[in-house]
Parts: structure tokens; sequence; C-alpha cells
């Protein structure tokens, strides 16, 4: 009788060890390869990529939280979007808003290490935000060599608003891809309203309009190829400056030689430059103050003359300013309670908007 050997039993058992040995082994790398995979899928998600104002592709995390708002007026549009609680870092400039700080008062409490154009980006990284919103280039570049994603944000005219307000909605994602949509048909809808009163007006019956950016300084002034110069067209006016160019400072002869029909002062010291206009010799042969006709312009949670998203209701103002007939029918107080109610979740009174029109602080 035969019997297997001892050794011929012992191949067989190191055979099938091996074989079991091998099948594991494969199905650990292809476990690992599918770790590997989906932590790959899983980075990618993690992140998306937004396009700024000069068109830059800027890779930003998915989910963002930590917002560094780098440009004073952006923070207005930031507020107006649902995503000042985002808020990391702010501007010196936007806590002196004081009408900011009452819509949203933790402002104040928000580090400012931002003093114009001056950014301490050390104390900026101290505060690890996901992303940076600044329109200066300086600025931008800073923080993308800091490490830190860039958007730049800027504009000058209504269309360039509208890009940035759909910009910094996709940057903080949530509902405020829903607020801006709902915004932008609100301007656009304004601007149509204004335009529809006042296109067939020819330039010959257009009071001229004189912008003086602000009281401290009264030939700093407004041109053409400016948002201030396209409302002004949409509210049945023309510009008394046709130099191009936002924030251009003008002598005294260009002004008594422009002679407008009107003056608007705008920012928070518009007062102190009414006052300076009305003692000044050199002011009194002009139509404008001849008449009685210089104003504030108004001032909310930002100036509604410029870089705003309350601009939407500046064309309203400026319609009953410098086209009264035609736009006497609109109730300013409610149109500015209504706006923001809506777009900065904030109950005015009447007489709180009375204020703002008036480009008076709160009480």
């Amino acid at each position: 009788m035969c019997y297997p050997s001892i050794r011929s039993e012992r191949n067989v058992s190191m055979k099938r060890i091996i074989v079991f040995l091998l099948a594991l082994m494969t199905a650990l790398f292809m476990l690992a390869g599918c770790g590997t995979e989906n932590a790959s899928q899983g980075n990618q998600s993690a992140t998306r990529v937004v396009k700024d104002i000069d068109g830059t592709d800027v890779t930003i995390p998915k989910d963002i939280t930590k917002v560094a708002d780098l440009w004073h007026a952006n923070n207005q549009v930031v507020l107006m979007l649902g995503g000042a609680d985002k808020l990391v870092s702010t501007t010196t400039s936007v806590q002196g808003l004081p009408w900011f700080a009452k819509v949203y008062p933790r402002i104040k409490e928000i580090p400012a290490p931002v003093k114009g154009t001056d950014v301490q980006m050390e104390e900026i990284q101290k505060l690890k935000p996901q992303v940076v919103l600044a329109s200066n280039k300086n600025q931008i570049e800073m923080a993308r060599n800091a490490g830190i994603p860039a958007v730049r944000v800027n504009f000058q005219d209504y269309d360039g608003l509208r890009k940035v307000i759909n910009i910094t909605a996709e940057v903080l994602g949530d509902k405020a891809p829903e607020m801006a949509k709902q915004y932008l048909a609100y301007l656009d809808g304004k601007i149509k309203f204004a335009e529809d009163r006042t296109k067939s007006i020819d330039d010959a019956n257009r009071p001229s309009v004189l912008h003086i950016v602000g009281g401290d300084n009264l030939l700093k002034v407004d041109g053409d190829k400016t948002i201030i110069n396209e409302w002004i067209r949409y509210a049945g006016g023309k510009n008394a400056i046709t130099t191009k160019g936002s924030q251009i400072t003008v002598t005294m002869e260009e002004i008594v030689k422009a002679n407008p029909d009107i003056i608007i002062i705008g920012g928070t010291q518009s007062r102190k430059g009414i006052e300076a206009i009305k003692n000044d010799p050199q002011w009194a042969s002009l139509k404008a103050v001849q008449n009685g006709r210089i104003y504030s312009n108004p001032v909310g949670t930002f100036n509604w003359d410029r870089y705003s998203a309350e601009s939407a209701l500046q064309i309203l103002w400026a319609g009953q300013i410098i086209q009264p007939q035609l736009f006497n029918d609109i109730d300013l107080v409610k149109e500015t309670k209504l706006f923001y109610k809506t777009f900065l979740h904030y109950d005015l009174s009447d007489a709180e908007a009375q204020r703002i029109i008036a480009g008076e602080g709160p009480q």
C-alpha cells in the first residue's frame, strides 16, 4: 500500500498559502487604488474655480466661511448678499460708515488691518481667511504671494457693478447667487424705469450736472465714462464735465466755464461743501448757486453715488433732482425702506429713510 509523502502534503499546503497570499495582496492593492482615486476625487471636489474681474481663474475652497474683504465698497456687496457673517477682515473706512454699523453692528468688531490702500498682510494671514476680495492690484499680489487665494473685484460703471455682484456671489456661495439674481433684476428694472421716462429728452433740454466727489475738496469731480455719468444720463441730465475719468481734479476756471445747472456733492462731508460754496464768491456766478440747486447726495451703508449697490436707488433720487416733473410720483422713502428690508434685512423707520436720503447719519 502506498501513502502520500509528508513532503507532498507540505508542498500542496504551501501552494495553497501562496495562492491565498497573492489573492490577498491583489485585493489590498485594488482597495488601495480605489482609496487613492477616491481621495483624489475628494481633493478635487474640495475646491472650485472662480473667474475674477480681470478674467483670472482663481482656485478657492468649495465651502467658504472666512473672507477678508479689502475693498471698502465691496463690503456692502457682501452684506447685501448675506455673507457678512463670513467676514474676518474689513477696512477702517467701512467701520467709519455710520449706516453700515447701524444695519450690521458686528462690523465694528471685525479686525480692520486695512487703511486706504495700506494693508498689513501679516495681520490678515493670522486671521486665516480662505479667500481675499480686493480691488487694488498690489493687494491682490500680496495676498497671492502669502498663499491666500485672491479674487479681484472692481468696477467703474453699471456693467462692472453687475459683474462684481455675480463674482462676489460666486465666491460666497450658499444663497448669495440667488440674492444676486434678485438684486440685478431690481437694478435693471430701475434703470429701465428711468430710461423710459428720459430717453426722448435731447441734450438741449437736459440740465448740466456737476458731481463733486466730497465736501473736503470741491475741485475733485467725476467725468465721463463713469457710473456717475451713467446715472446722470438715466435721470435726464448731462454731465457738466466732459473729461473722462472718476475723481479727477479740475480748476475753478473749468467749473466756471462749465456753469452747471445743478451741483451734487457726495460723501459724508457734503454739507460742509455746500456751505463752502455758498460762502465763496468764486462760485457765486454759477447758475446752480444762483438758483439754489446744490444738493447733498444720499449716503446709506455706502455712498449711493459710486461703487454702491444702493446705486439702484440713486437713479430714482437723481431723477427727482434733475427732472422732478418726470419723477414726482415716486415715494423715495417707501422705496428706500423696501430696499433695506429686501436686500439688507433691516427695517428702516420713515425718519431713518429720510435721513439717508438727506445724506445724514443715524441719530
